[in-house]
C-alpha cells in the first residue's frame, strides 16, 4: 500500500524553522530519507516552494478563477510530501512518527489509491493501467 505523508505547519513552527541552521535541517531530512530508502519504503518525496510562489485554481464559477498565493492560513498549506510504500496503515504511522519535524509541525497521512480501488471493467481504469505500463517501459529504456 502506498501512503502520502503531507507536511504542514503552524506559523510558530515556520518561524522556528527559520531560526534553525539550514545545514541541520538538510542533514535531518537527509538522514530520514536515507533510512526510508535503505528500508525500501520511499517511493517519492519533495519539498515545495513558498506558497507566495504558487496559485490556486478555483472551479466554483463557470470560468475557473486563478488566485496567486499566498492563499490560505499557514496550517492549511501543504509544504512538502513523502510517498511511502508499506504493508499496513500501522507501518505508515510508524514511519510518519519518525519524521524530523518539531512542535507545530504535523503530517497528514493518507492512503494513495491504486487501480485495484476502482472497477476493473471501467474503460478509463483499463486505459490508466495501460498508460502506467507504457510509462514504466519508457523509464526503463
Amino acid at each position: 500500500m502506498k501512503y502520502m505523508l503531507i507536511m504542514r505547519a503552524t506559523d510558530e513552527a515556520v518561524e522556528s524553522f527559520k531560526e534553525m541552521p539550514f545545514e541541520e535541517v538538510i542533514e535531518a531530512m537527509g538522514k530520514y530519507n536515507e533510512s526510508m530508502i535503505k528500508a525500501g519504503v520511499l517511493a517519492a518525496g519533495e519539498g515545495l516552494t513558498d506558497a507566495a510562489e504558487g496559485f490556486v485554481v478555483d472551479f466554483s464559477a463557470e470560468t475557473p478563477l486563478i488566485t496567486d498565493g499566498p492563499y490560505g492560513e499557514t496550517k492549511e498549506l501543504f509544504n512538502g510530501f513523502w510517498i511511502i510504500e508499506v504493508s499496513s496503515r500501522e507501518e505508515a504511522a510508524e514511519w510518519a512518527s519518525r519524521a524530523p519535524l518539531g512542535p507545530g509541525s504535523f503530517l497528514e497521512v493518507r492512503r494513495v489509491t491504486g487501480v485495484e480501488d476502482f472497477p476493473a471493467d471501467n474503460e478509463w481504469i483499463q486505459k490508466e493501467e495501460g498508460w502506467r505500463e507504457e510509462q514504466a517501459q519508457r523509464a526503463q529504456q
